[in-house]
C-alpha cells in the first residue's frame, strides 16, 4: 500500500551577514552565544526558584 504525501512543511533561517573568512573568529563568536545562552537560562532558572 502506497504512503501519500499530501503536505510537507519547510522551515529554513536564512542570515544576511556575511560569513567571515577567519574560522577561529567564528569558533569564538559561536562560543559566546552559547555562553550567553546558558547564563540565561541559568538566570531564569534561578529566578524562578525566588518565586517559590
Amino acid at each position: 500500500m502506497p504512503i501519500e504525501i499530501k503536505e510537507l512543511h519547510i522551515k529554513i533561517n536564512v542570515d544576511d551577514k556575511p560569513q567571515s573568512s577567519d574560522p577561529v573568529q567564528n569558533q569564538k563568536n559561536e562560543k559566546d552565544k552559547i555562553i550567553a545562552a546558558c547564563v540565561e537560562q541559568v538566570m531564569e532558572i534561578l529566578s524562578k526558584n525566588k518565586e517559590r
